[in-house]
């Protein structure tokens, strides 16, 4: 993998600065933070996409079945 030198003197000033073991650990949890803002970014695009009355007629229809089968107290 290649970096900028910019990017590898940063990483360096946190290791130095006890933040990070080492360059690796600095780069895992980097690469890790991005995929997980990727991942909730495209969560968030198609939670963007529902129809919210639609999401809550089907939450209401599957709760009112839940319901109706409860027994009795």
């Amino acid at each position: 993998m290649t970096l900028d030198e910019e990017y590898v003197e940063q990483i360096d000033r946190l290791v130095n600065e006890h933040i990070f073991q080492n360059r690796s650990q600095a780069i895992q949890e980097a690469v890790s933070d991005k995929l997980r803002k990727v991942k909730q970014g495209r969560l968030s695009l198609e939670c963007a996409k529902l129809d919210p009355t639609f999401e809550k007629a089907m939450a209401e229809e599957g709760l009112n079945e839940d319901i109706a089968a409860w027994p009795e107290y």
